[in-house]
């Protein structure tokens, strides 16, 4: 699957999808995210860092500007987070094929998602990282389908060293969006009352943004 990168002015006025990675320290989130955006891998990053990227990009020959927030780890409530949890659209829970504690993490993660904004139909992608370390490997592939079924959603084994299945984890969150604004828009439609689901698409994130194209 190719996802191109868009430019110029019809990607200004395609729609922006506000995208939140979650997962404990260590797993890879902001590699996971640069080599999205830059296609490079990190040699350091500062783990207490939360900060935001743009991009833009085309998913279906459709334009797609991406707002993703790189959270800091650790799935604890606070009122920062219970800011940028109602402001995401859709959400991906990370964890390392190498660290079982940061798999059975991602279950704290999806029930922080459930706390803030009360539906279980928020769109999640499942992500289990470093899938090139299979010596090290903590964490089966099975179980990590076995956990995308119980949260019902998308599920992919990534290696952000080698660029594995990184564009597919972003394309499979966005198309969720698109699906449940559509479901949304067909019940108007057929005059039931309005989805809240994505109210908070026009809360900002409140942090530094850094463009990356």
């Amino acid at each position: 699957m190719e996802l191109p990168r868009g430019s110029g002015a019809s990607g200004s006025l395609s729609r922006e999808y506000k995208l939140v990675m979650l997962g404990e320290g260590g797993v890879g989130k902001s590699a996971i995210i640069m080599q999205f955006i830059s296609h490079r891998f990190p040699e350091d990053h500062d783990p207490t860092i939360e900060d935001a990227y743009k991009t833009q990009i085309r998913i279906d020959d459709e334009p797609a500007n991406l707002d993703i927030l790189d959270t800091a780890g650790q799935a604890e409530f606070t009122a920062m987070r219970d800011q940028y949890m109602r402001a995401g659209e859709g959400f991906i829970i990370s964890y390392s094929i190498t660290d079982r504690r940061s798999f059975q993490e991602a279950r704290q993660f999806k029930q922080l998602i459930y706390r803030v904004r009360r539906t279980v139909d928020t769109p999640v992608v499942l992500v289990g990282n470093k899938s090139d370390l299979t010596h090290l490997r903590q964490v089966s592939v099975e179980e990590g389908r076995g956990l995308a079924r119980e949260f019902q959603c998308p599920f992919f084994e990534t290696s952000a060293a080698f660029r594995y299945y990184i564009d597919e984890v972003f394309a499979a969150l966005v198309r969720q969006i698109r699906q449940r604004e559509a479901e949304a828009a067909r019940g108007r439609e057929e005059g039931q009352a309005p989805s809240l689901l994505l109210d908070a698409a026009e809360v900002p994130f409140h942090k530094k943004q850094h463009s990356k194209h």
